[in-house]
């Protein structure tokens, strides 16, 4: 079983920089990307960025993207978000999951995504104004 790891939230001023980290245990065959997502407080859930473990492709939505950068580490089996410029709007949970959004076409595993397993806790990241 994989089981991924989320840490490195906190709480950060506004225009603050965070670096979360997701760590990878076991292995999978399967694994073809890694997806950042969030959670704002009474909103759903989205997926902000995507990273395939094959080539280290790397895509962000568009209000994250030049703030967020998604990287590997494949040496420490860990895949960082480097959030930097940060609003309050960023406020959230952070997870990661063994696989990106939907919206991210191949880089989307159904299994993965429906499976509780392959999804971290998730880490609080908090932005005061």
């Amino acid at each position: 079983q994989v089981q991924p790891v989320e840490s490195g939230g906190g709480l950060v001023q506004s225009g603050g920089s965070l670096r979360l980290s997701c760590l990878i245990s076991g292995f999978t065959l399967d694994l073809k990307s890694v997806g950042w997502y969030r959670q704002p407080p009474g909103k759903e859930r989205e997926g902000i960025s995507c990273i395939s473990t094959s080539d280290g492709s790397t895509y962000h939505l568009d209000y994250v993207k030049g703030r967020f950068t998604v990287s590997r580490d494949s040496a420490k089996n860990t895949v960082y978000l480097q959030m930097n410029s940060l609003k309050p709007d960023d406020t959230a949970v952070y997870y990661c999951a063994l696989t990106c959004s939907p919206r991210y076409g191949k880089y989307y595993n159904h299994d993965y995504y429906h499976n509780n397993d392959y999804w971290g806790h998730g880490t609080q990241v908090t932005v005061s104004s």
